[in-house]
């Protein structure tokens, strides 16, 4: 593929960490960086959630049918944490000869826009949210008694999960609750592709805090990830951004 002159920004992390709350907060206080890229919408066989659109932050289909792009030229499907998501690469590089396009969404997805050779030469900006810093991480594998890290990551996002989910349904299904731990337990293998990314960002502030809106600015670490994204899509440089070593969580 011939280098294009848009790039694609890949914004990546567990579910929950806080994507979601920083995307809108940045077209709220931000429109003019918001609105110079247009939004990569994949296919979903899960439902919508509350607040989702259908084609605006996916094209929720049933199963069978993304079943069948499969083999399919121009297709990419991939199993998301027991969901299944494709990727159309002919529209994205379509839509790379016209705007900046920006992927919001999980490091499985983020890792084939990295690599994937129908993509070659394309620019791109690829950040990683992590709801734990690298100094966290390192002071965890240094105390006694030793500490897990896949049990204390998953056990983080859990509670991110839990507070988020009774914020969208207030009472829980078993289904809900299933879904919620393989959520959880898939954040430690998300978080060993952050390498691969140029940027990491530490939030503590998840989807499920009140610090993204409840107070009109958002405060605290959602306003420190919302300043350092926008720096970032401005071609600047932040103190907070991190660089992780491949054997950080080993």
């Amino acid at each position: 593929m011939s280098i294009q002159k848009h790039r694609l920004v890949i914004f990546s992390g567990p579910s929950c960490v806080g994507k979601s709350p920083l995307a809108k907060a940045l077209a709220k206080f931000y429109p003019e960086l918001y609105n110079a890229m247009k939004p990569l919408v994949l296919y979903n066989s899960r439902t919508a959630r509350p607040g989702e659109t259908n084609g605006f932050d996916y094209h929720f289909r049933p199963r069978p049918e993304i079943e069948k792009l499969k083999g399919k030229e121009g297709f990419v499907v991939m199993d998301v944490r027991g969901d299944l998501q494709a990727l159309d690469l002919q529209e994205l590089k379509e839509n790379l000869e016209k705007n900046d396009i920006l992927f919001e969404g999980n490091p499985f997805v983020g890792r084939v826009l990295q690599t994937h050779p129908a993509l070659e030469g394309i620019f791109r900006l690829s950040v990683f949210m992590s709801p734990v810093s690298k100094d966290e991480i390192q002071y965890l594998k240094s105390v006694e008694p030793d500490v897990s890290l896949p049990d204390l990551i998953t056990d983080v996002m859990r509670r991110k999960l839990l507070r988020r989910t009774r914020k969208q349904k207030g009472e829980l299904s078993l289904k809900d609750l299933e879904n919620i731990e393989k959520r959880a337990s898939s954040a430690i293998l998300e978080l060993q592709n952050a390498h691969h990314f140029q940027y990491v960002i530490p939030n503590h502030d998840g989807e499920d805090s009140e610090n993204w809106d409840a107070f009109y600015y958002p405060l605290g670490d959602a306003r420190k990830s919302l300043l350092v994204f926008a720096a970032l899509l401005k071609g600047e440089t932040s103190k907070i951004t991190e660089k992780w070593d491949e054997n950080l969580l080993t």
